[in-house]
Order: C-alpha cells, then sequence, then structure tokens
C-alpha cells in the first residue's frame, strides 16, 4: 500500500477550477518528482493534499498517508501529522525563516513542537542537522540569523527544519530552485542518503526535469492543473509521449557561439580594483567575503558571475551598485569611483547611481505588495526627473511593453502576476531611467524554464537594442553560456578564473569550474543517454 495515496484530486478558488482530478502515489523509500511550469499546479496540489491551503480553497478527492484521509482530516490530527510524520521545504526560505529569530531555535522549535526534550539534547540535535545539510562551522552558526546566510544556506536550513523529527515522508517544493550546481548536487545527494538511512518517502516539486531525473523514481508531469504524463523518470526522460514533457527536456537556449573574426575591443565602462569585503558578525570574528577581485565590464558587455552560495556574488553585486562599500579597493564608473562618507557609507555621484540599476533576486520581494505597477514603475521618475503625471504615465506604458507587459498591467498589483510577470516589471523599473548597467543578481533562479527562457530572450534583446551593459550574477551555468559573452567563476571570495565564455566551459582551467560544470543536474544521464 502506498505510503500517500492521492486520487481524483480537485481545487477551485472563488469557484474557479485550478486543480482538476490530479492522482499519484509513492511508495515508502521511493521519489516521486511532480514537475511543470509556474502555475501548472504543482504545489496547490500538494498543499491541497496536506491540508494546507486554508479555508479560501474548495477541494475535493481524497488523499490517504497511511490510511488517513488529509483531505477530510480534522485540523487537531492534521497538526500532529505535520512537521513530525511529513516535513516540509517550502520554495523560499526567505519568507519561512523568522528573520529575528536565531536558526538554532528555529530548528529546535520544530524539535519540541512534538517532543518534550532538554535543552541540552535539543542542542545537540540542532548541530547534527546543521552538519548534515553541509553548513560550516555548525556550532558557531546556531546563534546567526537568516540575513547572516546567503539563499542556499538559508535553504539548507529549511532541510534541516523538514528533517528534524524523521518523517516518513518529506515534501520538498523547489528545494533546490536558488541553489548553485555543486550544493544542489550535495543536497540531491543528501536526499538519497537519507532516504537509503530511513526509508522514508520523498516528493521532490520542481520546474526543472533535470533536477528530478536525478532523484526521482517515478515522476508526474502537470500543465494547467492537470497531469499530461507519468511514468517511471527513465522512460518520460528518454522517450517523452508527450510534446510539453519534451518541451520542458529542451536546453533553456543555446550556449553563446564563439565569434567567427577577432573579438570586439569594447570601451571600458566598469572597473573592479582589489576589492575586498568582510562582514563582524554578532561580535564575532571578522568574516573575510570578498578578496582582491579584479574585474572589468566594457561598453554594450554581458559579463557572468558565477560560484555557489556563500561565495560573494550578492555582495559583490550591492558594492557595484553603491548599496555597499568595500573595505578596500576601488570601484569606478566611466571613471568615477564610488567612495565613502565618515561613516562609512557608500556615497555615489547621482549621474552614476542613475546609470547602474538592479535587479534583484526575488520577484515577490522586491515589489511593493501594496503598490500598483503604476506608482513602483512611476517612482524612478518621480524621484530622479522633472517629469509630470502624463508624461509619467507615457513612460510607464512605454517600460511595461518594451519587457512584453500590456500597457494595462499598469493597474494591477504584484500579486496579480506570475514570478515572470513580476519579475518582467522589476527589469522594467532598472529600465525606467535609461541606465548603461544592470546588475541582475539571479533574476532567473525561481523561474521555470518556460518563463526563463523568456527572460533570458529578454535580457539579450536589451543589450542589442539599447546597449545595455549586464553584470549577470548566476549560479545556473545553462542560463550564463546562454547570454554571457565573458564569465568570471567566484570561489569563496576569490575569482579563480575569468574569460571568454565559450573558451572557460569549453576548457576550464581551475578545478572549481570544472567542478561547477560536472555538477550541473542532468549531465551525468545526459551523457549516458548518448552513448
Amino acid at each position: 500500500m502506498p505510503l500517500l495515496q492521492v486520487d481524483n484530486l480537485g481545487v477551485s478558488f472563488r469557484a474557479t477550477p485550478v486543480v482538476h482530478d490530479v492522482s499519484f502515489s509513492v511508495d515508502k523509500g521511493r521519489t516521486l518528482g511532480i514537475v511543470g511550469e509556474s502555475g501548472s499546479g504543482k504545489s496547490v496540489s500538494l498543499l491541497a493534499a496536506t491540508g494546507l491551503l486554508g479555508p479560501g480553497a474548495a477541494v475535493n478527492g481524497h488523499a490517504l498517508f497511511d490510511g488517513t484521509d488529509l483531505v477530510t482530516a480534522p485540523p487537531r490530527h492534521l497538526r500532529s501529522i505535520r512537521g513530525s510524520d511529513i516535513g516540509f521545504v517550502f520554495q523560499d526560505p526567505s519568507s519561512n525563516l523568522h528573520p529575528l529569530m536565531p536558526i538554532g531555535r528555529q530548528i529546535g522549535e520544530a524539535l519540541t513542537a512534538h517532543h518534550r526534550l532538554d535543552r541540552t539534547t535539543v542542542r545537540r540535535r540542532v548541530i547534527e542537522l546543521l552538519d548534515e545539510v553541509g553548513i560550516p562551522r555548525a556550532q558557531e552558526r546556531l546563534d546567526d540569523r537568516p540575513v547572516h546566510f546567503s539563499g542556499g544556506m538559508r535553504q539548507r536550513v529549511m532541510i534541516a527544519i523538514a528533517l528534524a523529527d524523521n518523517p516518513q515522508l518529506v515534501v520538498a517544493d523547489e528545494p533546490t530552485t536558488a541553489l548553485d550546481a555543486t550544493v544542489q548536487a550535495s543536497i540531491l545527494a543528501l536526499l538519497r542518503r537519507l532516504q537509503q538511512d530511513h526509508g522514508m518517502a520523498l516528493v521532490l516539486v520542481s520546474h526543472d526535469l533535470a533536477v528530478v531525473s536525478e532523484l526521482a523514481d517515478d515522476v508526474v508531469v502537470m500543465r494547467n492543473g492537470r497531469v499530461v504524463e507519468s511514468g517511471p523518470v527513465d522512460r518520460v526522460y528518454n522517450t517523452p509521449a508527450h510534446p510539453y514533457t519534451a518541451e520542458l527536456l529542451e536546453p533553456l537556449a543555446q550556449p553563446v557561439a564563439a565569434p567567427a573574426g577577432p573579438r570586439p575591443e569594447r570601451p571600458e565602462l566598469l572597473r573592479i580594483e582589489n576589492v575586498s569585503k568582510g562582514f563582524r558578525v554578532a561580535h564575532k570574528e571578522h568574516r573575510p567575503v570578498l578578496r582582491d577581485i579584479d574585474l572589468r565590464i566594457g561598453e554594450g558587455e554581458i559579463v557572468g558571475l558565477v560560484g555557489e552560495s556563500g561565495s560573494g556574488k550578492s555582495t559583490l553585486s550591492r558594492i557595484v551598485t553603491g548599496l555597499d562599500i568595500a573595505d578596500t579597493g576601488t570601484v569606478s564608473f566611466r571613471g568615477t569611483a564610488h567612495t565613502a562618507s565618515s561613516r562609512n557609507r557608500p556615497v555615489v555621484d547621482p549621474q552614476v547611481r542613475r546609470s547602474i540599476q538592479m535587479v534583484f533576486q526575488d520577484p515577490y520581494g522586491s515589489l511593493n505588495p501594496r503598490r500598483k505597477i503604476e506608482q513602483i514603475l512611476a517612482a524612478p521618475f518621480e524621484l530622479s526627473t522633472d517629469l509630470q503625471g502624463p508624461q509619467i504615465r507615457r513612460q510607464v506604458g512605454e517600460l511595461l511593453e518594451a519587457v512584453g507587459l500590456p500597457r494595462d498591467f499598469a493597474d494591477r498589483y504584484p500579486v496579480q502576476l506570475s514570478g515572470g510577470q513580476r519579475q518582467r516589471v522589476a527589469i522594467a523599473r532598472a529600465l525606467a531611467l535609461d541606465p548603461a548597467l544592470i546588475v541582475a543578481d539571479e533574476p532567473v533562479s525561481a523561474l521555470d524554464k518556460t518563463t526563463a527562457r523568456q527572460i533570458v530572450e529578454l535580457l539579450r534583446n536589451l543589450r542589442d537594442e539599447r546597449g545595455t551593459s549586464l553584470l549577470f550574477v548566476s549560479h545556473d551555468l545553462g542560463v550564463v553560456s546562454a547570454l554571457c559573452d565573458r564569465v568570471a567563476v567566484l570561489h569563496d571570495g576569490v575569482i579563480v578564473e575569468q574569460g571568454f565564455t565559450d573558451e572557460v566551459f569549453a576548457d576550464p582551467a581551475h578545478d572549481y569550474t570544472r567542478t561547477l560544470l560536472s555538477a550541473v543536474p542532468g549531465s551525468t544521464r545526459k551523457e549516458t543517454v548518448d552513448a
């Protein structure tokens, strides 16, 4: 008998059906992958099956877990199952971890919610969990808050919370979306080992079929709230029966081809020289994050910055945009250097600040949920230009069209947009003042392949049509190879290799670059199939 059996599950919001007759099952010790693009119903189906959608949703069908129907079970019984017998890893760790509570205490709460344990036992178990999910110096990090961790490290904390009570089933909703290739590989290996050690079942929700293929025994492909294909992962991966499944297996984009002639000489736009940066956390020792960084970006050039979570990519992005300041070294934009105030705060020439804009990683957190899209896009004009109401509204409409959105989206709120549409709005906001350089910090990491493909094409068109330069920060080597002219590889705060993207990826000179390339999900399976 399956550990979890879902039959004919349907979900409606305000009488509008969003999930239709979804059925699947997973046995103890097995992994089921559920894949599909944003809005396909993957997460809603799992939330409905585990009673987490709340009173605003109408759920029908059955979800039997170890003999208990979770759809009809009373709330008190559900609470005794969730967290204890069923662990959850949600997609966005920034929203699911308390920003002011030390991570040791948050993991400890997952233990004490279902068991009476003394403080010494809780502390010991928390350290074991942090070690197990690969957080260095676990004992020293117990009192650190989520803000002191990179996005990938926060996701590891979420996984530790899910595993705290040794559950029979773990539901992982996009658990590796924000992680680099090497960390993805380590997390997938960790989940595989835990299954072998504990015999637990795993439901892995993802938009990346390559990630699912690394771990799943069976796969369900969803589109528009329906199951379009299901079966053993080898069969689905090698001989997909549905056109949509075949589309998911296509590469994000073709790698940037080497030019037939000499490489173009580009005038220098941004120069980073000998930049170092560290942080002092909770009165502890000074932790270096960046060391002696040297990097150049030319006019109309797209430069990729890759490295694993915690390598310093986002810190360098903030220094480039003037949101933070380096301890040593200089950042110069067209010959004008960023400086520091007497209080050691960044001071950036107003014209330079207008010329460097940023697209943040999280399209859900970087847009004010209480403001309409028109207000969000109007803000740069109101703050930095003399334009008035009608002129600003016209500019807002042109920005929306420039990123492929209808003008009437100006009257919507962020909650009414998909993740890809929100990221397009974030890009439109960055374009408002016609910058020469956009720093894009993981702009497609939370998006499905179909949406990411559209964003990559949009960014490429912005460079080709406007001459906009990009510092493209990413852990996704496939996206970098498809978009970037040059690439710099960051490891432990040091650039270990940089050069033209096609040359670096074809013949990497550093061991760490080779490790990143070999850890790309699906690469081993693809080589096996091709052989």
